[in-house]
């Protein structure tokens, strides 16, 4: 799951406070190529990394232009439905057959 979180102080109390303070990760595919941080475009002002994964080379997720400008995307991933999975209906709680109690067995 990819998170952003942000801090956002357009009149921070200190003049060496920042005035946004952004954290951001990108985790869904570990081995997904990418290419650090760097500035490109057509007149280098987009500051990102880049997606380098085939077909889909070129793309971010995270950006910032020379003018301020921010970009940030997230996503996640569907889990796959398992109609085989057994759901919380088949444990039953019976306080003599375990030690918490519970008779629920595993998938």
């Amino acid at each position: 799951m990819c998170i952003i979180f942000f801090k956002f102080d357009p009149r921070p109390v200190s003049k060496n406070a920042y005035r946004l303070i952004l954290a951001a990760n990108r985790d869904e595919f570990y081995s997904r190529p990418s290419k650090l941080a760097d500035f490109w475009g057509s007149n280098n002002e987009i500051l990102s990394g880049l997606d380098m994964e085939e077909g889909r080379e070129g793309g971010t997720w995270l950006g910032i232009s020379t003018r301020g400008k921010l970009a940030a995307l997230t996503n996640y991933l569907q889990p796959q439905l398992d109609r085989q999975a057994r759901g919380r209906d088949s444990c039953q709680t019976q306080p003599s057959r375990t030690r918490a109690g519970s008779t629920c067995s595993p998938y």
